[in-house]
């Protein structure tokens, strides 16, 4: 680890000077030889470190998710020239210039940060070995030396002898006590960022190789912390405590304000803007309104929760833009300027179903229905049951000269008798008198 850390000795001097710098600050407010001026020294220096990598970390999570969108052509590359290595290794790097991705860009905030752990590193040991380094001189020096953070020197180790603890002014028990509850806290810490990443930010409908590097890397991590740990002094073990609490906050933030297309938390936040957008008709920020455009952009390409958004807008009367903002839509104008009510009711009117009559309304009103051809048919069969001697005996006044009155039985010409058959009747033989 000290020949590690030497290769990084160029940057050892403005490490000390940014250290030295805050421990002047510090030093006012708590005493120039507490372990709280020399700890939170190192805590500004992770914090002033992390906050200028916060554009390689916008870069890490464009690359990280690009990597994962081209998991399945990687794959079928991969499959196509097995047997070919160079042809297989020039379609990748065809594939990551056509998209614009860079497979490095993920490893961006670690490979930036490291010169300055290491740099730290050389730092706190030359403290522990009683030598001057950058600008700490030999007063910085024993200031450095006399600090303790919970009973334990900043330069102490878990695996330090008791002799050299003795030499700071400590005992090995808080020395190990102290470490070893910073290495687990520095481990669940590295556990919890890699876990909420897997669970929550993943895109669960595209099972790649990428999934697996993830769930591997996230119990091989905490390990390799809890190995290398107890030979990092307490100083390191605060610097690196430090920047795992930053990734896991700044990873909470990304995970809930611009998640993963297809994961749990996209739906999480999807269902959370669309009663946002809901209730005050328009979208929050530049934030929400690139999020709004991208999925309009996406047209059919849009996965389960994004139809889902889009249709929630709908159903209330709204319509997402082509730049990210929220309007109402056509339909729910034109009808909120018809009938006057609010966007998202307005419609064809309900159907009335007609009241269920009792059966004792229905037999009344049977009677009371009868048709006017009913009441003729009744008529016309009454008629044809009178004697046909009551109707030759009737003659009308003046009609002495006129033929008798013919028949109902004969000569069917006439208006058919109900019951009988229509048409021409064949008429019936004369009687023989």
């Amino acid at each position: 680890m000290d020949t590690i850390a030497s290769l990084f000795s160029f940057i050892t001097w403005p490490v000390s000077w940014v250290i030295v710098q805050f421990h002047k600050v510090y030093g006012a407010i708590f005493g120039p030889d507490t372990g709280w001026a020399w700890g939170l020294s190192i805590v500004s220096l992770v914090i002033l470190i992390r906050i200028c990598l916060i554009p390689l970390f916008v870069k890490q999570i464009k690359a990280t998710r690009g990597m994962q969108t081209l998991q399945p052509e990687m794959k079928k590359i991969q499959e196509r020239y097995k047997n070919d290595k160079q042809r297989q290794s020039e379609e990748m790097m065809k594939l990551y210039k056509e998209t614009g991705t860079n497979p490095l860009s993920s490893c961006l905030p670690i490979l930036a940060q490291s010169p300055f752990f290491f740099a730290l590193y050389h730092v706190l040991n030359s403290i522990a070995s009683n030598d001057t380094i950058g600008v700490i001189n030999k007063d910085l020096l024993q200031s450095a030396q006399q600090a303790h953070i919970f009973g334990a020197p900043l330069a102490s180790k878990f695996f330090s002898s008791e002799s050299e603890v003795a030499a700071l002014n400590a005992s090995l028990t808080d020395v190990r006590v102290v470490t070893a509850i910073m290495i687990v806290l520095m481990s669940a810490s590295q556990f919890f960022t890699q876990r909420q990443l897997m669970t929550k930010n993943v895109d669960t409908t595209v099972k790649t190789p990428f999934m697996q590097q993830q769930k591997m890397l996230m119990y091989v991590f905490p390990i390799m912390f809890a190995v290398f740990g107890v030979n990092f002094p307490v100083g390191v073990l605060v610097y690196w405590l430090t920047t795992n609490v930053w990734t896991m906050g700044q990873q909470m933030y990304v995970i809930r304000n611009n998640p993963t297309p297809g994961s749990k938390a996209q739906a999480a936040y999807l269902e959370r803007l669309l009663k946002h957008v809901t209730a005050t008709g328009k979208t929050r920020g530049r934030g929400q309104r690139s999020i709004v455009k991208a999925i309009v952009a996406k047209g059919r390409d849009r996965n389960e929760f994004e139809r889902k958004f889009i249709n929630g807008l709908n159903k209330a009367g709204l319509a997402a833009q082509n730049d990210g903002t929220v309007v109402k839509s056509e339909a729910a104008v034109a009808a909120q300027s018809t009938d006057g009510g609010t966007p998202g009711t307005a419609g064809a009117p309900k159907r009335q179903q007609p009241k269920r009559q009792s059966k004792a309304q229905r037999q009344s009103a049977k009677p009371a229905g009868e048709s006017a051809g009913d009441a003729e048919a009744k008529t016309s069969l009454s008629k044809s049951d009178e004697p046909e001697g009551g109707q030759q005996g009737a003659k009308p006044a003046g009609s002495a000269n006129k033929k008798p009155a013919q028949k109902p039985g004969g000569g069917g010409r006439s208006k058919a008798q109900s019951g009988q058959r229509k048409g021409p009747q064949r008429p019936k033989s004369p009687s023989k008198k």
